[in-house]
């Protein structure tokens, strides 16, 4: 596939107008400004210790910026202010998992995970994203930790009652554990027609193409995804992230990029990080000036994020 390059310039105004339309801690956090939510809600916690919402937005705040020690303390407070609260605990999940993937021996943070995942999905059963965070844990996890595949599938029944695509999702991703491609390659199809076509799910068959090496045919569901109704549009940059990986249509991934910057960064993937992202990219391409812009820009919004530090020296004069 021929495509014509597009250089991006990310005018300054941009930020500007972010900075002028999101003024509250949660607003903040979607816009990707990462030290001016943690400095607002710092701010917001100590004149009321006992405000778990912000306690908690503090811990995604942290996440962001993959501050997991620091994420960890504050969602478990959070916690200890409102027990029953789904969300809270999915995220603490997501928080030990990440931690779990970095530790010498998981096996403990492995455990807290699951538990965290079963807690949402118990106080939420409505929740498909809890459910399917405990059927991902199935199927990543060792039988010793707690993970199987009948398992997984059980779950997946679950979650069909409310998402039949989330369901065939899950399928998907068992038959690609046991290399039963074909099978996989269908379950993702019917996961398409079930979402009937939304972005989400051609971005999965994207990444299982992926993973099958098949880069054209993952370029081709990134253009479909692309086509469909995004009302997630962090799939934009994981598409673009895609790209960058597999050295595939880097004007493309700039274009998803593009995208994401005009109709709004969402918390699910900073700004700070498409920025980085977008850097990354440039860089590739040979054209420093840019890149260094995007590093600037993203350090505007997350002063210390290492990435992008690391960037800017890569490619400054």
């Amino acid at each position: 596939m021929i495509r014509q390059t597009l250089r991006v310039v990310i005018v300054p105004f941009l930020l500007l107008s972010l900075a002028a339309q999101a003024e509250s801690p949660k607003d903040m956090l979607a816009a990707g400004r990462a030290d001016d939510a943690i400095s607002a809600l710092n701010g917001q916690i100590s004149a009321n210790p006992r405000d778990a919402q912000a306690i908690h937005q503090l811990c995604r705040a942290y996440f962001q910026y993959e501050d997991w020690d620091r994420a960890e303390s504050r969602c478990k407070r959070a916690i200890e202010l409102q027990p029953n609260n789904s969300g809270f605990h999915r995220w603490l999940g997501r928080i030990y998992g990440q931690k779990a993937e970095r530790a010498t021996l998981p096996i403990g943070l492995a455990l807290k995970t699951r538990d965290e995942f079963h807690r949402a999905a118990a106080l939420d059963p409505t929740d498909t994203n809890a459910g399917i965070d405990v059927a991902e844990y199935y199927l990543e996890a060792p039988g010793m930790m707690g993970g199987g595949q009948d398992k997984a599938r059980e779950q997946a029944k679950i979650i069909g009652k409310i998402s039949p695509a989330q369901e065939h999702w899950v399928y998907a991703r068992i038959a690609e554990k046991n290399k039963d491609y074909a099978t996989a390659e269908r379950e993702y199809r019917q996961m398409i027609e079930a979402a009937k076509g939304g972005a989400e799910a051609w971005l999965n068959l994207g990444f299982f193409y992926r993973n099958r090496k098949r880069y054209d045919d993952m370029e081709q569901a990134f253009v479909k995804m692309n086509q469909a109704p995004i009302p997630a549009r962090e799939v934009l940059v994981e598409a673009a992230n895609s790209l960058l990986h597999t050295g595939r249509a880097f004007s493309f991934a700039i274009e998803l990029l593009r995208r994401y910057f005009v109709e709004g960064p969402v918390e699910e993937a900073p700004a700070f990080k498409a920025h980085n992202l977008l850097g990354q990219i440039l860089e590739k391409q040979g054209d420093k000036t840019g890149a260094a812009a995007e590093y600037k820009a993203c350090l505007a919004l997350a002063r210390n994020f290492e990435p992008c530090r690391q960037g800017l020296k890569r490619v400054a004069p």
